[in-house]
């Protein structure tokens, strides 16, 4: 047990060298796979940073849910890690330029989606800094430097922990369990997003109804 466990450690160490120094060679299934992983995973620590914070900051009186799923899974989140690997991958040999590259895309997106969300949802606010002691310096309410600083150490985390370690899954993994896993568990977090999208345009009852009908309470801020 213990020769398996020291060749899995430094067959992880081996690529993530590899990973740092030039780079993985992926084959367009894992490519496609890794960010399927990548958009569930990084939701789902979305969805629970946020539950986290909540409940922090009401002294666990109430059970709040937030992202308006009924998974839980929060979309900002994903699409702010896409961001990161877009832009902060090719820096990865520089933590400070993922740590700072991330904070100031990822603080812009938030800004983006809080505004549009305020402009298009008649003044509706899913995040608000403004009455947060730490959130000082914060624009409108809807990014402050905490929130971006948080991110940029999200970043740390995905570029130099979460990637590598879906790169690796993806390279010991059969190519058909792969992506029977990663291709599940995208499917079904979309489908939770597109039927609540599509239930909330019709004006019928959505996940958030759900969760308050179980006691549950749903906060914009």
């Amino acid at each position: 047990m213990q020769s398996k466990t020291e060749d899995v450690n430094k067959s992880y160490k081996d690529l993530f060298h590899e990973y740092l120094e030039k780079g993985v060679e992926l084959k367009l299934y894992q490519k496609i796979g890794i960010l399927f992983l990548i958009v569930v995973i990084t939701g789902f620590v979305g969805w629970v940073w946020e539950f986290c914070l909540q409940e922090a900051a009401d002294g666990f009186s109430a059970l709040y849910v937030k992202g308006g799923n009924l998974l839980p899974w929060i979309n900002i989140y994903a699409i702010g890690a896409l961001i990161i690997i877009a832009t902060a991958y090719r820096l990865r040999k520089k933590p400070w330029a993922v740590f700072l590259l991330s904070a100031i895309f990822c603080g812009a997106l938030e800004l983006l989606a809080g505004w549009l969300a305020y402009i298009v949802c008649d003044g509706a606010r899913y995040w608000y800094y403004h009455d947060q002691w730490w959130a000082f310096g914060n624009i409108n309410g809807f990014v402050c430097p905490a929130s971006a600083f948080a991110f940029g150490v999200g970043a740390l985390a995905l570029i130099y922990g979460l990637l590598p370690f879906c790169i690796y899954l993806a390279k010991k993994m059969s190519k058909k369990l792969f992506l029977w896993i990663s291709i599940s568990l995208f499917a079904i977090v979309m489908t939770d997003e597109l039927v609540n999208l599509v239930l909330k345009c019709l004006n019928l009852p959505t996940a958030m109804d759900l969760y308050e009908s179980w006691g549950w309470k749903y906060k914009l801020k």
